[in-house]
């Protein structure tokens, strides 16, 4: 695999995560690279290298995890290029579910389905969405690339995003601040409570941000596909009695 497409989803995965220092570690420790060999490899102490993994210096910044990921690249490709394996696994594993709603739904409907309560944008709720994509936010971030993350909007970017298996609420918002389109709704499904980052993100990019009480990801995805097929007839009807 071209170094350059390694380095793309190695970044992601880092930008998107909330401990980059520790995140950079697991990479080392994924592919069995000494930390001493690393550090020898960037001209770094190995105790200089093992501050930033455990964050016991201030976060690294772009630079520094441009050095520490292209090193790593670097040994990896000297010896079992086990990066190409581990990063391209194809996105689909990433996308539970896409489609393109028959007729557009408002924002108020696809949260009522998804049993979702608004977080920011409560004022937006009847906007039109035209679609949506279900993602399992773990494998998002570890197996799509900048490039690939397009493929998520589908037909549109207005449309529902939503994300499972989510921690606090921080990785998913970083992700779609940093890309550069934009859904109208962010779902994201498992988190008790959400990072103050998250909701601040979402209100820099005008992006509605909700979180979904659904008992499971099945149920967020049958309620989605019944909400896109029902009758544009009762739809409409609905619309103009509201």
């Amino acid at each position: 695999m071209a170094s350059e497409d390694v380095l793309l989803r190695l970044a992601g995965s880092i930008v998107m995560s909330e401990k980059p220092g520790q995140e950079l570690r697991l990479w080392r420790e994924r592919l069995g690279v000494r930390l001493a060999r690393l550090a020898a490899e960037m001209g770094l102490s190995p105790s200089v290298l093992s501050d930033y993994e455990r964050g016991r210096r201030r976060s690294p910044g772009a630079h520094f995890i441009k050095r520490y990921l292209e090193a790593l690249i670097r040994l990896d490709e000297g010896g079992r290029n086990l990066l190409g394996s581990q990063l391209f696994k194809g996105s689909d594993q990433a996308i539970l579910g896409i489609e393109e709603f028959e007729e557009p739904v408002r924002v108020r409907e696809v949260l009522e389905a998804v049993k979702a309560e608004p977080l920011v944008g409560g004022d937006r709720l009847n906007q039109p969405l035209y679609g949506y994509t279900v993602l399992d936010s773990l494998k998002a971030i570890y197996e799509l690339s900048w490039f690939e993350f397009f493929k998520i909007f589908g037909a549109s970017t207005e449309r529902a995003v939503v994300f499972t298996k989510v921690g606090l609420g921080r990785s998913p918002m970083v992700a779609v601040r940093v890309a550069p389109l934009k859904p109208r709704l962010v779902v994201i499904h498992g988190p008790s409570r959400v990072d103050p980052l998250a909701l601040e993100l979402a209100k820099r990019d005008r992006v509605i941000l909700a979180i979904s009480r659904a008992e499971s990801v099945d149920m967020i995805l049958d309620a989605l596909s019944r909400l896109g097929k029902r009758d544009p007839r009762i739809r409409y009807a609905e619309m103009v009695a509201s």
